[in-house]
């Protein structure tokens, strides 16, 4: 099944369910579906789309949580977590710190990376292999750390 489709089933789901939470973040979800495909381009939404669609809602969401947190509004904080934990349910399962820095060892020791100066052969590989399963920017601070050890 499609991500399209589980969306739709799902959607049906909280409307019976009455989950006003849940029912709001799939409409987003669905909606970020229907502008790609009414975006022109002829293109099928691909897994790869998906995932990166779903990315970025869920990115959305963090940086959200982490404002509202900061300035103090724990309520707007909680709901956008409680959004961020439906996305993350249609996202590839997420690596742990631990998984993200093992894969970065990995691969540092295949392109043969061994300091800070070969950053640039190690954070290109790791994006494209976490892509969907790891932030970025977390990706991009163990890549770091890993070289930064050396």
């Amino acid at each position: 099944m499609n991500l399209k489709d589980k969306i739709n089933e799902d959607l049906k789901t909280a409307m019976k369910e009455k989950d006003a939470v849940k029912l709001q973040t799939i409409r987003s979800i669905r909606a970020l579906i229907l502008e790609f495909e009414k975006s022109g381009t002829d293109k099928e939404l691909t897994p790869e789309d998906e995932i990166k669609m779903l990315s970025q809602a869920a990115k959305k969401r963090q940086e959200s949580i982490e404002q509202f947190r900061n300035a103090g509004r724990n309520e707007l904080a909680d709901k956008e977590e409680a959004e961020l934990k439906i996305i993350q349910v249609y996202l590839p399962k997420q690596l742990t710190i631990e998984e993200i820095e093992a894969e970065v060892k990995r691969i540092a020791a295949d392109v043969g990376a061994v300091s800070k100066a070969d950053f640039a052969k190690v954070m290109p590989v790791a994006a494209k292999e976490m892509k969907g399963k790891a932030d970025g920017k977390t990706i991009k601070t163990i890549v770091e750390k890993v070289l930064g050890n050396n």
